[in-house]
């Protein structure tokens, strides 16, 4: 699906397959260290192998993850990916995580892929999510309890949410910045 940015820029947000793993490394390596650090709670500038492959071993029930590439040069790394893997012992829970480029932050792509991965758990059966922040990390923290999320405990310097999946459409849903959030509730919904 191609959409525009708060900034007019064009995106395209698209499912992840096992093909994207080296545009998921080289997206990785372009986040800043403390993005990275805030992201996956290493600073590490290459990903070690086994995370590129849990990354893009997505099967649309289990492991639900979608995708933003540059739609000005769709060859370039991804600029934005988001998760959610489904829990075991709780069949309508999964982990949730969303990472944006440091060059695309403040401009509305979190909120879309994070509206995308909803509509997309909700058809596939999933009520909640469980989302993992380091306690440091202040704007995802904001971002969390923007969509309704509920704060569970703190254990090692994580904050533990509790996330309902259509309390956080509903709250997207209301949002009226980025434009393109309107784009994705038609294409998303409708599909």
């Amino acid at each position: 699906m191609h959409t525009k940015l708060e900034n007019g820029h064009p995106v395209c947000i698209r499912s992840i397959t096992q093909s994207d793993a080296e545009r998921m490394r080289v997206g990785i390596s372009r986040m800043s260290a403390q993005s990275r650090y805030l992201r996956f709670f290493s600073g590490a500038a290459t990903p070690p192998d086994w995370v590129i492959e849990r990354l893009t071993e997505v099967d649309g029930h289990e492991h639900i993850a979608w995708g933003a590439v540059d739609a000005a040069d769709e060859s370039e790394p991804a600029i934005g990916a988001v998760h959610a893997f489904r829990h075991h012992e709780d069949e309508d829970c999964a982990e949730f995580s969303v990472g944006v480029l440091d060059d695309y932050h403040g401009l509305g792509l979190g909120k879309m892929l994070t509206a995308t991965i909803l509509i997309d758990a909700r058809r596939e059966g999933l009520a909640h999510f469980a989302v993992n922040i380091l306690a440091e990390n202040r704007s995802a923290r904001d971002f969390a309890k923007s969509l309704g999320a509920t704060y569970e405990g703190l254990e090692d310097g994580v904050m533990q949410f509790q996330l309902d999946v259509e309390d956080a459409i509903e709250a997207l849903r209301a949002e009226c910045d980025p434009p393109g959030m309107a784009e994705v509730f038609n294409a998303f919904e409708d599909a």
